[in-house]
């Protein structure tokens, strides 16, 4: 079954860190792109991170040198995380995985990440 699990939230303090998880099921993902995204309440999903499928690695700037994407593929799946360290009380939010290059694969369930000032 395709699909896309996020885990890995949860309630830290400012200047933690924590490590997110995405387990993308289907070998589907093995060749794509695959992105972090982020909703703060009453916005729009925003990327905050994307890894190609070679690797290459590229973030929004309020996240750069504090977030880290990586990504590990198997043969039917892609695990992906993303390590958040120096948090800060904005980074509050859901955050998603997705494949950008696949739109129809639905949104997972997101992980909350709450950082208390």
């Amino acid at each position: 079954q395709v699909q896309l699990v996020e885990s890995g939230g949860g309630l830290v303090h400012a200047g933690g860190s924590l490590r997110l998880s995405c387990a993308a099921s289907g070998s589907i993902f093995t060749g794509e792109d695959m992105g972090w995204y982020r909703q703060f309440p009453g916005k729009r999903r925003e990327m905050v991170a994307l890894i190609t499928s070679g690797g290459r690695t590229n973030y929004v700037d309020s996240v750069k040198g504090r977030f880290t994407i990586s990504r590990d593929n198997a043969e039917n799946r892609v695990t992906m995380y993303l390590q958040m360290n120096s948090l800060k009380a904005e980074d509050t939010a859901v955050y998603y995985c997705k494949a950008p290059g696949i739109p129809t694969i639905p949104w997972g369930p997101g992980t909350q990440v709450t950082v208390s000032s």
